[in-house]
């Protein structure tokens, strides 16, 4: 399968893309911006394969977006090696720090400030993969990121937007102030951000390793900056952390593997959702046609349920995952489908009141006989690193812990704080919250030929699911199925979507029941999407990068 021919919609002209799919034999990296692509791509040139270029991506974008990602954030990698032989997960995802309890917990703090942060996953993370896989030393792969830390970086015009909307929230905190604000507003376009405590951070890791953040002169600041401000994480959260390796999930669809990350990452939701699509043509259905969206949004509404009632930690509760992957239980989830109207769905997260004909959760244990920023590398020798990692919030909590630079995660607000609670995600120490985060690798005949996925919070695996069927029922390029046309179902009968799905399709939608609202051409909410693709014949590697974001795909 080539991956590189144009799609021709049915009673329409050929998707045309706005930017080239870019190509290359020894390596590859398409990450969510230029400089971050291109720290990646030195690591090749210097002779490192793609588990150096993805972590020096990584670091890269800590400093390039800082609102997505970084030191103080979490993550999953999905790793395949010898052309898709070796699959591996490194969930890197974060825990609840020990003093962590629900009563620690207010509305006002659930999101924003010094309490609601995991202990950061990220830096140890990062340094496993190159411990393990790879070529390159910590200084070399960091480099890039302390360089455009103490040189700068130039705000773009969709940098200094994040920047602008989230300034009430950096203004309440002295160091962030400091760090992303210093004078006194919002960078504008065109300006650019130094950030040279940051790079002292990176500058610790790099010279000492685990020890320069989770021990050491770093660990040490950040523990008095917490006791300080009343803070929940201590010295002794952060010496305890390790990232857990773990067995990736999967299932088929039409004669391809479908590869992601396990609980607690969210994204059997989009296996589940293929499964139940799997039984449709939906090819002939025409792409984007209203048959198509209606089909796609209604597998999505019962998938949605299963994810709310059974995603988690599990360390923590049972997830059935075998018994949500399985073919059978597709089959009984697909006769709730409404093939004329549109269905109720419960939300995007739990709520003790649920609209009352709200498609519920199912009974998977009975068939058992996952803002946020997505990159990947790639390289010749058959090695292909996924990685989403995330602050959670734009600008995590808003916090930066102390003189360490480092802007801390909010994703203890994807838990529930309500003493007593029955929620599988209530607040408790040592639990990981269910994450939306979804890396996708797909194989056909055991070897490589796509990794994909996108920020977007909730909307994480329901963009990735229509990437994926981009290319696998219609035959896109990768370039082509990260720029087409998405949508984003959310409460009850409502569907976001972008205008370039045609009227005709959206009316007819509309006289379904769909209460179809408006995104604009290109829309933040329905995410922003990575992908390399592989041709497993020629092993040519094939790169794409969102337009709706600051990313460039780079080959060598």
């Amino acid at each position: 399968m080539m991956l590189t021919r144009n799609f021709m919609p049915e009673g329409g002209s050929a998707l045309t893309a706005h930017r080239p799919v870019i190509t290359g034999r020894r390596g590859m990296v398409a990450c969510a911006h230029y400089e971050a692509s291109l720290a990646g791509l030195k690591m090749f040139m210097q002779g490192g394969n793609a588990v150096d270029a993805a972590v020096a991506a990584a670091a890269a974008l800590n400093v390039v977006e800082p609102f997505m990602s970084g030191l103080g954030g979490i993550g999953f990698l999905l790793i395949s090696r010898n052309g898709g032989k070796e699959r591996r997960v490194l969930n890197f995802s974060g825990v609840v720090p020990q003093l962590a309890t629900p009563d620690k917990f207010t509305p006002e703090n659930h999101s924003v400030g010094v309490r609601c942060p995991l202990v950061p996953g990220n830096p140890h993370g990062w340094l496993t993969m190159l411990d393990t896989y790879g070529n390159l030393s910590r200084e070399a792969v960091l480099a890039p990121a302390i360089e455009l830390s103490e040189q700068g970086v130039v705000i773009s015009g969709s940098d200094s937007r994040y920047f602008e909307v989230n300034e009430g929230r950096l203004s309440q905190f002295p160091y962030s102030k400091a760090a992303y604000l210093p004078n006194g507003g919002s960078p504008k376009a065109g300006n650019i951000l130094k950030q040279p405590n940051l790079a002292q951070s990176f500058r610790a890791l790099a010279a000492d390793g685990l020890d320069g953040f989770y021990r050491g002169a770093v660990a040490e600041e950040f523990d008095r900056f917490m006791r300080e401000e009343d803070g929940l994480i201590t010295a002794a959260d952060l010496d305890a952390y390790e990232p857990d390796w773990e067995t990736p999930i999967s299932t088929t669809y039409k004669g391809f593997e479908v590869v992601t990350t396990g609980p607690n990452s969210n994204a059997f939701q989009v296996l589940e959702t293929l499964n139940i699509l799997e039984a449709f043509d939906l090819n002939s259905m025409g792409h984007n046609s209203a048959d198509y969206i209606h089909t796609v949004s209604e597998a999505i509404k019962i998938a949605v349920p299963d994810r709310i009632a059974y995603g988690g930690d599990p360390n923590f509760m049972d997830v059935p995952v075998a018994g949500l992957l399985t073919k059978e239980y597709a089959r009984s989830r697909r006769s709730l489908m409404n093939h004329k109207r549109a269905s109720t769905v419960i939300g995007e997260r739990y709520t003790e009141n649920p609209p009352e004909d709200a498609i519920l959760a199912g009974t998977p244990s009975v068939y058992t006989s996952g803002e946020t920023t997505h990159f990947s590398a790639a390289d010749g020798e058959g090695t292909v690193a996924s990685i989403t990692q995330t602050l959670g919030a734009g600008f995590g909590c808003g916090v930066v812990a102390g003189n360490t630079g480092i802007l801390l995660n909010n994703n203890i607000d994807l838990m529930d704080i309500v003493e007593g609670s029955d929620s599988r995600l209530l607040v408790q120490p040592g639990k990981r919250p269910g994450s939306n985060m979804a890396p996708i690798q797909v194989f056909k005949d055991g070897r490589f030929i796509l990794s994909i996925g996108t920020p977007g919070s909730y909307g994480i695996p329901q963009t990735t699911t229509q990437m994926v069927l981009n290319v696998l029922e219609f035959g896109m390029n990768v370039q082509e199925a990260i720029e087409a046309a998405r949508f984003r179902v959310m409460t009850g009968t409502t569907i976001n979507m972008e205008e370039r799905v045609p009227l005709a399709e959206r009316e007819k939608l509309e006289a379904r029941g769909h209460d179809v609202n408006l995104l604009g051409q290109w829309g933040m909410e329905v995410g922003g999407g990575h992908a390399i693709g592989c041709d497993p014949a020629s092993g040519i590697l094939m790169g794409g990068a969102d337009p709706r974001r600051d990313g460039y795909a780079l080959g060598y």
